[in-house]
């Protein structure tokens, strides 16, 4: 006989169905897995092995061969335990084949026949849905489950009460979402400390984080120690608008995959990641033995904060380059072919040389400036053009300090975030633009010159300071997207010549090496 369980494979955050096929036939006593499975599927034996004997069954004095299809496609994890545990029973004749059929089943087992946690669920409810079947898995992520809306999700705490529901012995209910299962209401909660009103000066940086915020623009901040860069990034995730309804799916499913969901609770709050500067490259963008998202994936329509940003290995942030344009990972290994989401809002900071006082001429060490122009070297053209936004963060006056908490806090700068970012959307809306548009600094080619082209005596002064200051193509087109962002600030309809020379003003780095004197006149 040969008992069939489905149970599910991630190729990133993509499910594929496998097929758990179990078969016990006469011969030597044997039990081996076969499907490309690795070490953790392997192991599978003993555990399950142990389960039954904590229920007080033994395995058939049979061979038993499971094989997990398709058989070409690696399978890794420790949720294939409960799926096999499954098709022994229904190979057994404890389980009849009809009432499992119905049902995508995953999950890991103790020695005692408990139902472990495992990663995923999420993703593996909303196929269950898709392919018309209901969800057996884990009693610790009932609530994780229910955001799928699957009508029948059997959250099991032992494999002894599934097996007895099947037989009929008990009757485990379908899990239904109860009054403390919804979404975290208040973005903020979180976060209700940091707050813009506890910034005191830097107003120049205030403004900036506002244009980052309202656009989705990439931002880089450069100031000397204790000048607030890293106050200040703390800060961007409450000036952000609230994730919609398919947004906290899409970021949840990247945070199940991750085993990054705590107690079935989803948010709409958007993610921050800020990874030490000693993070590898695998950690940031994805990969190592095991594959699993990175820190780019991980803050999917959030903010991936980088202090110390020329302290990173120069590998790990080349590999951001790529990411940071389309808005994905793809990991490429002999045997997987994995695609993350990574569409994130990069916040980079950095002192001006490594002492970080290369301004200040009481306190620079006696290589300035060479040793600024050493530091900075560190980070490459090419990395620098995918920063919308250069600005300096100088140290705060001490008189700064003894002010009063500004009169405008973080939940004013938000509503004027959201009237940018509605303007924006009802644009995108107008012209037809793709799902994966979503704000300013998404647009590009012709998308981008329809809504943003300057007016002429804009044009003008971006023209010069193309030639004046040598900027790339990219950078040209990300100075565009800055000027749009402010005029949609404004509720402009089109793009004059103070948007593009306040959008010129943010890019600081590029100022700092020019070929020639611009002279802006009026």
């Amino acid at each position: 006989m040969v008992a069939r369980i489905k149970t599910v494979a991630f190729q990133g955050i993509e499910v594929v169905g496998i097929d758990v096929q179990v078969q016990t036939a006469n011969g030597l006593p044997a039990f081996t897995i076969v499907g490309l499975a690795d070490k953790a599927v392997g192991e599978s034996r003993e555990r399950v092995r142990a389960a039954l004997h904590a229920m007080g069954l033994a395995l058939p004095n049979k061979r038993i061969t499971v094989n997990l299809s398709p058989a070409d496609l690696a399978k890794e994890g420790s949720h294939y335990d409960l799926p096999i545990a499954l098709g022994l029973l229904v190979a057994m004749g404890l389980i009849e084949q009809d009432d499992i059929d119905p049902f995508v089943a995953l999950g890991e087992l103790a020695l005692d026949g408990s139902v472990l946690s495992v990663t995923g669920v999420l993703p593996a409810a909303v196929f269950a849905v898709a392919s018309g079947g209901g969800l057996i898995c884990p009693a610790a992520h009932q609530r994780e489950a229910l955001w799928s809306d699957n009508q029948r999700i059997l959250a099991v705490s032992s494999l002894l009460a599934l097996l007895n529901h099947f037989k009929g012995a008990q009757t485990l209910a379908y899990a239904r979402r109860g009054a403390g299962d919804g979404l975290d209401a208040d973005p903020d909660r979180a976060r209700a400390a940091l707050d813009m009103r506890e910034v005191k000066g830097q107003e120049t940086a205030k403004r900036v984080l506002e244009v980052a915020a309202a656009g989705g623009h990439h931002l880089l901040m450069v100031g000397p120690p204790g000048s607030g860069k890293s106050m200040l990034a703390a800060r961007l995730p409450g000036l952000l608008p609230k994730l919609t309804a398919p947004e906290v799916l899409e970021v949840s499913m990247v945070l199940s995959v991750a085993g990054e969901i705590r107690d079935g609770q989803l948010s709409n709050s958007r993610p921050f990641r800020e990874p030490h500067h000693s993070a590898t490259m695998a950690s940031l963008v994805g990969g190592g033995n095991r594959i699993r998202p990175g820190e780019i994936s991980l803050a999917h329509l959030g903010v991936l904060f980088l202090d110390e940003l020329p302290e990173f290995n120069r590998a790990a942030l080349e590999a951001l380059r790529q990411p940071l344009e389309t808005g994905q990972v793809s990991i490429a290994r002999a045997n997987a072919h994995l695609t993350y989401p990574a569409r994130v809002q990069l916040v980079g900071a950095m002192n001006p040389c490594r002492c970080g006082h290369l301004a200040d001429p009481l306190r620079a060490c006696t290589r300035a400036p060479k040793c600024g122009e050493t530091y900075q070297n560190r980070l490459s053209g090419p990395l620098l053009d995918r920063f919308d936004l250069h600005v300096d963060v100088p140290a705060v006056r001490p008189r700064d300090l003894t002010l009063p908490p500004a009169a405008e806090g973080s939940a004013e700068i938000r509503r004027r975030v959201e009237a940018a970012r509605q303007i924006q959307a009802d644009r995108l809306r107008q012209h037809g633009a793709a799902a994966n548009i979503r704000c300013n600094a998404d647009m590009d080619g012709d998308l981008l010159m329809a809504v943003a082209e300057p007016d002429a005596p804009a044009k003008t002064l971006l023209m010069q300071a193309a030639e004046r200051f040598a900027l790339s193509a990219r950078a040209y087109h990300r100075v565009i997207r800055v000027a749009r962002t402010l005029a949609d600030l404004d509720a402009a309809t089109g793009i004059g010549r103070i948007h593009i020379a306040e959008a010129l003003s943010y890019r600081k780095l590029e100022r700092q090496t020019p070929t020639r004197e611009l002279r802006v006149v009026g």
